[in-house]
């Protein structure tokens, strides 16, 4: 019970400590990375030195609700249960909360147990930090490549440029290649890549109150 105690109180007090602007936190991933000896590539930006295009171009392809919700889209969550309990093929419904947190805490791969973790972590998560926080985290930690994390390392390995410096439509690249970043390039997207790229893109430039969080 004691050590049970303890690994719950780890991502609460580190949670509290990442409202701290000057701590970059690290994933999990990055963490194995560093063990292994392999090493990674970050380069940690603010939201305000990474620019508008990337934050709102994620967020209209992984999260569109982000903005309105309290670390979880209950309506998403609940068309997963239903088309699981009726047998379809279930859709994705994590948010960027829930996201962040299985970066920060959690290990990887599908698994009943990791999602039931994630849904009281992300909920503290949105509860303890304000969004343009989590959203900054979230894109310095997440893994866009083999080695690659967060939105500048992506930026300078795909594109030659730093996050702030991309097109619309390289910032919406960046953005459809998260769902499956060890198989999607955004430098040589396939046809359906870019399709889906400029659907986010369209999204990203109509966004105007979904976005109103990420505003300083």
């Amino acid at each position: 019970m004691l050590v049970l105690v303890v690994l719950a109180l780890i991502p609460a007090l580190l949670t509290l400590l990442y409202r701290v602007p000057v701590v970059h936190p690290i994933s999990t991933l990055m963490m194995r990375d560093l063990v292994t000896f392999t090493g990674y590539d970050r380069d940690w930006k603010s939201l305000e030195e990474m620019g508008d295009l990337v934050p709102h171009s994620v967020m209209m392809s992984e999260d569109g609700q982000f903005c309105a919700h309290d670390g979880i889209d209950w309506a998403a969550l609940n068309l997963v249960i239903n088309d699981a309990l009726s047998g379809e093929k279930t859709r994705g419904a994590s948010t960027i909360p829930m996201q962040t947190v299985k970066n920060l805490y959690l290990w990887q791969g599908r698994s009943f147990v990791r999602k039931g973790l994630e849904l009281p972590l992300a909920i503290y998560l949105d509860l303890v930090l304000p969004k343009r926080r989590i959203m900054e985290i979230y894109l310095n930690i997440v893994e866009w490549g083999p080695n690659i994390y967060g939105a500048e390392a992506a930026a300078q390995h795909y594109f030659g440029r730093p996050a702030s410096q991309l097109s619309r439509r390289q910032a919406a690249l960046l953005a459809v290649t998260l769902p499956n970043p060890l198989e999607r390039n955004p430098a040589k997207p396939s046809s359906g890549l870019n399709r889906l790229a400029a659907k986010i893109e369209q999204r990203a430039r109509k966004a105007g109150g979904y976005v109103g969080c990420l505003k300083p």
